[in-house]
């Protein structure tokens, strides 16, 4: 067991890279993942994007414009997945949805639900059935107190509402309108970690529970650890409680969730053009890199005219989460 410093902070941690058999590659890039940018009606507790209703920072025309022609110009990429802030709210959300969709890929929006009643964006559920976007919508319990805890006074009732407003139009009934819900752990207040609970499971319980409460259906649960990120990792050095919760999540290590990362397969590409082989990386700094040790940028994929300019993927501490138990991911439990 190596000592690694973290901000400062010494952790008795053995560095992730040890952990592995071999360097983390990448397979062929299935997945673009876009944050939009950083706006956002809300602003959770557990955030690791640190999005909120006073942050300005958004997609620009011109980088539009090449996400645009990075989507038209690679078949390889089979799904666009925007995100946030609420991506709905950010420049560039629409044209993408319609672009992707024109181009045969599979579109996910990763959805606070509440977005649909704030002034303007109430065609929202129409829409996203009109093109047959995949919604991943963030429920992180299905009890009120638990969901306003983190999200804020009322959003549950707001996101039962907006549920609602998407089984109306069709969403979890029709097979080509796939509603997915995210649960995530509640924050840790002290050193009693639990990591998510086992998602088939879970999934039922809440299948159970929306269906009889409020008449809502869905298709999928995905859970996911609140990794040592933005707001998580404030509120954990708040607590005093981040070199533990690393350790905690160190100890849980399963070897088996690595050949399913999320990074595998995936390049995530922030507001500014900039390329990151997951969206943790890219909250924290941490840019993809060619062979030579340069930064990616959109403008480079195209440039090269490929998608493989990554040997090896970036890792830190924070890796961990993601390989944790039945590991995590965007799309949920790993094994």
């Amino acid at each position: 067991m190596q000592t690694q410093t973290i901000n400062s902070v010494d952790v008795k941690l053995t560095p992730f890279k040890q952990k592995l058999s071999q360097p983390l590659t990448k397979k062929t890039i299935s997945v673009l993942q876009i944050n939009l940018g950083k706006r956002c009606n809300l602003a959770c507790t557990h955030c690791h994007v640190e999005a909120g209703p006073k942050r300005t920072e958004e997609l620009s025309k011109e980088i539009c414009e090449q996400l645009i022609e990075l989507i038209d110009k690679f078949p390889e990429i089979k799904i666009v997945d925007l995100t946030g802030g609420a991506p709905e709210m950010n420049y560039g959300f629409k044209p993408l949805v319609e672009a992707a969709r024109q181009a045969g890929k599979q579109v996910i929006v990763r959805s606070n639900l509440t977005i649909y009643f704030v002034d303007g964006f109430g065609d929202l559920p129409e829409y996203f059935a009109k093109h047959q976007v995949r919604v991943v919508a963030s429920l992180p319990c299905y009890l009120a107190d638990n969901v306003d805890k983190m999200r804020g006074s009322g959003v549950f009732d707001s996101s039962i509402k907006a549920l609602q407003l998407l089984n109306e139009v069709g969403y979890g009934k029709n097979q080509d309108l796939i509603l997915d819900l995210v649960y995530n752990p509640q924050l840790p207040t002290g050193e009693k970690f639990s990591l998510a609970p086992e998602q088939t499971k879970l999934e039922k319980d809440y299948k159970i529970f929306l269906q009889e409460n409020f008449d809502i259906l869905f298709n999928n649960l995905f859970t996911i650890t609140n990794l040592p990120v933005g707001r998580t990792k404030m509120h954990l050095e708040r607590k005093k409680l981040y070199s533990s919760y690393l350790q905690f999540l160190e100890s849980n290590f399963n070897a088996t969730t690595v050949e399913h990362l999320m990074c595998r397969d995936e390049l995530s590409i922030d507001y500014l053009g900039n390329v990151y082989d997951c969206d943790f990386n890219q909250m924290m700094n941490l840019p993809a890199k060619t062979p030579h040790g340069e930064a990616l940028t959109i403008g480079k994929l195209l440039e090269a005219g490929s998608l493989d300019l990554i040997n090896e993927i970036q890792t830190a501490a924070y890796c961990y989460g993601c390989t944790a138990g039945c590991g995590s991911s965007c799309g949920g439990a790993l094994v």
